[in-house]
């Protein structure tokens, strides 16, 4: 499944190495002996013993690396839809059939990397949901204006790797969700060709739906309205299309439209997918925002009644006091804008543009926010995805890698179905125009490694700032090892996951983020040390119970310590008691 190249194999053992480490099984000659039977076994004339050994130096640097704690892994079944989320551009992720671009076949093969599906094992994120960007035919490299609502494009595949894909991510509890776009279709949608093409020889006449349903499937007009775009052959009629002239938007108050995107759900449903993210909600009527919430309640509600468990999570690019109203569709989540990108409360909280008592404030605030639109609401906290520039890039100087992975775990620390777009735990860059944002993941150094991708035709040159997956595996305190004890912190803990937040207003301050997270019979306490320095508290003002130091997230060899009353906190670190 893995192949044979030197660089894979070198790669696998690494991982192998590492998990029997971090496991506690096995002694030197054990590993060594795997890692030689590895090399064999890929038929490999080099000796690449000195990249793939480690030193008991170097074993113990890795195991001090990570937390003070040890984390067991909740078990989260298929159903729950309270999960870690893997945002993948397929395109640009692993490429397995050697053509440059990504494809699903290589996802296939990296899935071990998401989630190996053993909550025992080390090696991988621990992601238990993976969102899929569009995967349907499509004339663009993005895929967000789409010609086929029932295939593949063949760039990733065939319909046989997406079921293969499905059957995997269930063997390993990742949950998939597909981008579903149903505010536009691309202009080479049988659909719109057709009713393009009837307008064009109507001429200045009224069209008839008998004659030609699809006129009625998108919005045509006599006059060149704002937003709208000439129909190809007419100097009559124009077309809406917000984005762009090649996505002209749909007419979703259409019911036959309608009928035909409940019969596209059953399609993906059939298929195993277990929910949607929704692009452009705001659009489905632009500049109405009741009229778009209208809509999506009915999209919601059509979902639910086909698969009550099905996770759907809506995009609304927009301020929180207005994403906030889609929550009254009755839809799970809806993309906590808020907190995510360069100017989202977490970015400026750790850049110090705002005080750390703002992130824990806010964590509580939206409780009631979003709770009064819908008391079922799952949060979708995100700090980047496929429209953003790359976090690395929004800090500079000597504390920029502990803010990097500070802000990543932000992210990871707040309730509900957290998202990571690939790459985030690599500290990738890229930024500008959307190409640089959405390049090739940077498992190796060298570009021409199996399974690396070409990226976009027109991506620019990046220089990434921190080193690939082959790099960081060897740092036990890289972006990467950082992130990935982030999201078992997560899974560890159903409180941190699903948790209701109170801002603790005695320790919350300027530097220090403090909450606690309360689920069922479970209360943590969790303290963000958001500076350089370290501080330290007392806790004679919390009641209850003697806390316990239960785990703490590190940027470096500087550790956490409690005693009697008062907890210390090294720079940028972050702790859980209980």
């Amino acid at each position: 499944m893995w192949g044979h190249s030197r660089k894979m194999v070198r790669f696998l053992a690494l991982l192998v190495v590492l998990g029997l480490l971090f496991t506690g099984c096995g002694n030197g000659k054990e590993v060594q002996k795997d890692v030689t039977e590895m090399e064999q076994s890929g038929n490999q004339e080099e000796d690449a013993q000195d990249e793939i050994s480690l030193s008991e130096q170097e074993v113990a640097e890795i195991l001090q690396g990570w937390s003070q704690c040890d984390l067991t892994p909740v078990q989260v079944s298929i159903e729950d839809n309270f999960r870690t989320y893997y945002e993948v551009f397929v395109y640009s992720f692993y490429d397995g059939n050697g053509d440059g671009i990504g494809d699903l076949k290589g996802l296939i093969k990296m899935l071990d990397y998401i989630n190996d599906g053993d909550p025992e094992t080390t090696t991988d994120l621990g992601c238990n949901g993976i969102w899929l960007m569009p995967v349907m035919p499509s004339p663009t490299y993005h895929k967000y204006d789409v010609t086929d609502y029932y295939a593949i494009d063949p760039e990733y595949g065939t319909m046989e790797d997406f079921e293969t894909l499905v059957t995997e991510c269930d063997k390993r509890g990742i949950k998939v969700i597909l981008d579903l776009v149903i505010n536009h279709s691309s202009s080479e949608h049988p659909w719109f060709k057709e009713a393009c093409s009837y307008l064009a020889k109507l001429g200045d006449g009224e069209p008839s739906l008998e004659e030609c349903p699809y006129v009625d499937f998108y919005n045509f007009s006599k006059e060149q309205l704002d937003g709208y775009s000439q129909v190809p052959g007419s100097d009559v009629w124009y077309y809406e299309a917000r984005f762009y002239y090649g996505m002209p938007d749909f007419n979703l108050y259409n019911e036959t439209l309608r009928e035909e995107i409940a019969e596209i759900v059953d399609f993906w449903l059939d298929k195993g997918v277990g929910g949607f993210r929704l692009d452009a909600v705001k659009e489905y009527v632009s500049g109405d925002h009741g009229a778009s919430t209208e809509i999506l309640t009915w999209f919601t509600q059509m979902v639910k009644e086909k698969k009550e468990d099905a996770y759907l999570v809506a995009e609304a690019w927009t301020d929180i006091s207005a994403y906030a109203g889609y929550y009254d569709s009755g839809i799970d989540s809806v993309f906590n804008f808020g907190f995510a990108d360069s100017e989202g409360i977490i970015a400026n909280v750790v850049k110090g543009n705002k005080t750390a008592s703002e992130y824990s404030k806010s964590l509580e605030d939206i409780q009631e926010l979003f709770g009064t639109h819908n008391p079922m609401y799952i949060d979708a906290p995100f700090y980047t995805n496929h429209d953003m520039g790359r976090s690395a890039g929004y800090y500079a100087g000597e504390y920029s890698p502990a803010q990097t992975k500070m802000a990543g775990a932000l992210n990871l620390l707040m309730s509900g179905s957290a998202f990571v777009y690939y790459g985030e735990e690599l500290g990738m860059k890229g930024s500008g125009k959307d190409e640089n944002k959405r390049a090739p993941m940077y498992f190796y150094d060298d570009a021409d490694a199996e399974g690396m991708c070409a990226g976009p035709a027109d991506m620019g040159a990046i220089t990434m700032k921190y080193g690939s997956l082959e790099q960081q595996l060897r740092d036990p305190y890289s972006i990467y090892y950082y992130y990935k004890e982030a999201i078992r912190l997560r899974n560890a803990f159903p409180a941190i996951v699903k948790g209701s937040v109170e801002n603790l207003e005695t320790y919350s301050d300027d530097t220090l983020a403090a909450f606690s997270k309360t689920y069922e019979e479970e209360k943590l306490y969790v303290f963000c040390n958001i500076s350089p320095e370290e501080r330290k508290l007392n806790f004679s003002a919390l009641e209850g119970d003697a806390l316990l130091l239960q785990c703490g997230l590190y940027v470096d060899e500087n550790r956490a310590s409690l005693e009697a009353d008062t907890l210390s906190i090294p720079g940028y670190g972050i702790v859980v008691l209980k």
